[in-house]
């Protein structure tokens, strides 16, 4: 068994009895690692991929990790990158060299029911975040029921927020898809070992996971590291170039600088997510420059800058650049529920029809939302063009842009919910595919439905056994997407395949053509712009 070295404890290989006390030693490029059986599966935390971003590395593209003597314990999670909350002391460090070992943040994790030449197939994890924070520590994406399901799973840690995606003068942009990339140039290198199948590799993710994922569809440096890809909620916010910049100018300004790497490197990591959360407070004040983007949650998003990112993902698949990836997407059905301030306000027909007039402007000649939706209220009309102009109608347009590329598709939504307040929500999914949601948490929930805590296991294991699948043989288990029959699994109590649930959306968008976003000017009172 190729890169397994021994258990600790003694002994010259690895032994399957009494795996609970096992401690499996595993030889990857850097140096060994030791990890731990919990319940049958192994499990490898806090190994690090790349050196630490900081110092004379910050805002640098990924450094390969130097090799190590000795044996490395890989039994916690690394520590998050730095975004608000974060604690660790390399957020108030310029150096990145703090004693604790905090700027050690480049780190992922490992999963596996079986280690050494078992080449099993290989699911890489992205989480989610808005660009902006999230953790692979998050106990709600622990890859063990996965893994257990005969995968090896692995999630990583990427930058986020200015120093993961702001455009800085004198920087490589989308810092945090290039520390992807490392992340899976290491899976390559290193996960036979862990019982992984390199030419096997399936990435998937939610969110800004998903979006980072359809970045690397496009990526001619992510090609050969994966060979299919699920794509949970798709944001559709690409930036140009010009209105990245301007975004980071905004955040920089907030600290007397410029937004270059000059000047930001003697800024302490704190002080950047600091500045970002006061513009993120501003945000809609400059929706006449922004447009769209000001009124998302996030300042951030992958910028096309022509060259890592050649071109936005719709037109890049419909070109063909990921016609040999297996690709299954998706979204919730009520993906803004979450973000919704109007939910339990009330909201005027005038506040929804500024709203509709920014994100959906004539896009058909029969009405719009508002007769596509003629009982919808104000609320709820501004929570449904927001759901299709940011995650929806995204997804859905990215599957038409991989059939017309000539690649293979598969297409789902999410429709089961367990709340009656926020119905199927943006990463209700996610929750449900690791399976870390009990029907107990379920139950004791004040808005749960009545039949939901009997009903949550056999939906969750239901997509799971989908994902598995696809990640196995490339096929989830029902016909592929195609623009005329439009098949979609639609998972709820007992999920079903039809064609896509969300015709009154669809026909509202299908003229449209998802881009990167680019500033817009103001020419008096109005707005206008390339977008939407």
């Amino acid at each position: 068994m190729d890169g397994v070295v021994g258990v600790s404890g003694g002994g010259s290989g690895l032994r399957v009895e009494g795996w609970g006390s096992l401690e499996p030693e595993i030889r990857t490029a850097a140096g060994v690692v030791r990890g731990r059986w919990e319940n049958a599966v192994a499990v490898f935390r806090g190994i690090p991929y790349a050196e630490p971003p900081f110092g004379s590395r910050r805002f640098g593209e990924p450094v390969p990790v130097q090799q190590w003597d000795g044996v490395r314990d890989a039994l916690e999670f690394g520590p998050a990158v730095p975004q608000a909350r974060h604690q660790g002391s390399v957020m108030s460090s310029v150096s990145g060299c703090p004693d604790d070992g905090s700027a050690d943040c480049l780190t992922l994790n490992v999963w596996s029911p079986e280690l050494g030449a078992a080449r099993l197939p290989v699911m890489v994890w992205i989480h989610g975040g808005r660009y902006l924070e999230g953790t692979a520590g998050n106990p709600h994406q622990d890859g063990a029921t996965l893994a257990a399901c005969g995968v090896v799973m692995v999630s990583m840690n990427y930058r986020v927020g200015v120093e993961g995606f702001a455009h800085i003068a004198g920087a490589p942009d989308n810092r945090g898809i290039l520390d992807q990339v490392a992340a899976m140039r290491w899976v390559q290198d290193n996960i036979a070992a862990f019982g992984g199948d390199p030419d096997n590799v399936t990435v998937f993710g939610q969110s800004a996971g998903a979006g980072s994922i359809a970045a690397l569809l496009t990526m001619p440096m992510a090609a050969g590291l994966f060979h299919r890809a699920i794509s949970q909620s798709l944001p559709g916010t690409y930036f140009s170039p010009q209105l990245a910049a301007a975004i980071s100018a905004k955040i920089a300004a907030e600290l007397g600088v410029r937004a270059t790497v000059d000047e930001l490197a003697d800024i302490p990591p704190r002080a950047l997510t600091e500045a970002t959360d006061a513009v993120l407070r501003k945000m809609p004040e400059f929706v006449e420059s922004w447009g769209p983007t000001a009124l998302t949650p996030t300042p951030f998003s992958p910028v096309v800058d022509g060259g890592v990112l050649p071109v936005a993902p719709w037109a890049a698949l419909a070109n063909g650049a990921a016609r040999d990836i297996d690709l299954l997407i998706g979204h919730a059905r009520d993906e803004y529920s979450l973000f919704n301030a109007w939910r339990d306000r009330e909201m005027t027909d005038e506040q929804a029809n500024a709203v509709l007039e920014l994100l959906a402007p004539a896009l058909d000649s029969s009405g719009g939302y508002r007769a596509a939706y003629p009982d919808a209220s104000a609320a709820q009309l501004y929570e449904l063009v927001n759901s299709d102009w940011l995650l929806r109608m995204p997804s859905l347009h990215l599957a038409d842009a991989q059939y017309a590329g000539q690649g293979p598709a598969w297409l789902y939504e999410l429709c089961w919910s367990f709340r009656r307040d926020q119905g199927a929500s943006h990463s209700l999914d996610m929750l449900l595919v690791f399976g870390t949601l009990s029907a107990d948490e379920v139950r004791g929930h004040p808005s749960a439905h009545l039949n939901a805590a009997n009903e949550i296991l056999e939906v969750s294991n239901q997509m799971r056994s989908d994902w598995v699948r696809f990640a196995t043989t490339g096929n989830p288990g029902w016909a592929s997407y195609d623009p005329e029959t439009r098949s979609t699994r639609v998972y709820s109590a007992e999920p079903t395949t039809q064609p896509y649930p969300e015709e009154r959306s669809r026909r509202i968008w299908h003229t449209h053509r998802f881009d990167a976003l680019d500033l817009r000017r103001s020419v008096g009172a109005e707005v206008v712009g390339d977008y939407p």
